[in-house]
Formats: structure tokens, C-alpha cells, sequence
């Protein structure tokens, strides 16, 4: 069992930057690990995810060329890097961990067996 927590969310201005964090309570090195949204309102959506090694990445259209999805597998962490955000990006971002995929596609929300809290993005416009 994984717990993870999710850590670095706030308000932003427009264009600004932000890094989320997730935390887990065991070794995350065997999990595919990605990063969801979700805005009040709507279905939750992909955002990020990463290979089990950090060698494979994926990113929704949304977010590419702005978000950088990085993990740390000595500390059990994994980050979000959130560049030129925009009133959009506004959501709670959740971390998850799947011990089932071993490279992209990340996508799927089902693919993932943990879950975190998530934790609040606020851009301002």
C-alpha cells in the first residue's frame, strides 16, 4: 500500500509558475506515477505521467510545453512544474501510483491504484 499527499498548491497570477509535490509513504520505485486535475464542475482529467525509471513521459495537449512532470524515486517523490499557467489550469491536482503500467500511455484514470487528496491550483486572471 501507498499513501501519498500532495504538497505546493496555491494561488497564481496568470503567466506565473508553480511546483506541486507528491509525496509517498513507501518506495514508489516499481509505480508509474501521474498527475490529474480535476476543476469544479467537470470530470477529472489526465494532466501528467511517468515511467516507473523517469525515462518515458506523456502529457495532455493542454499542458504540453508548459508542465514538466519529474520524480525522485530515492526520497519517494514526485513533481508537477507548472509554467505559464493560465485562469484554466485552475483545478485540484491529484497524484496517483499504478504498479500495472510499465510505459505510456498514462492516461487513464482507472490504470492507477492509489490516489492522493490532491491539493488546490488557483491561477487569477
Amino acid at each position: 500500500q501507498v499513501h501519498l499527499v500532495e504538497s505546493g498548491g496555491g494561488l497564481v497570477q496568470t503567466g506565473g509558475s508553480l511546483r506541486v509535490s507528491c509525496a509517498a509513504s513507501g518506495s514508489i520505485r516499481d509505480y508509474a506515477m501521474g498527475w490529474f486535475r480535476q476543476a469544479p464542475g467537470k470530470e477529472r482529467e489526465f494532466v501528467a505521467g511517468i515511467s516507473w525509471s523517469g525515462g518515458s513521459t506523456d502529457y495532455a495537449d493542454s499542458v504540453k510545453g508548459r508542465f514538466t512532470i519529474s520524480r525522485d524515486n530515492a526520497n519517494n517523490a514526485v513533481y508537477l512544474r507548472m509554467d505559464s499557467l493560465e485562469p484554466v489550469d485552475t483545478a485540484i491536482y491529484y497524484c496517483a501510483a499504478s504498479f500495472t503500467t510499465y510505459d505510456a500511455p498514462f492516461d487513464r484514470a482507472s490504470q492507477y491504484d492509489y490516489w492522493g487528496q490532491g491539493t488546490q491550483v488557483t491561477v487569477s486572471s
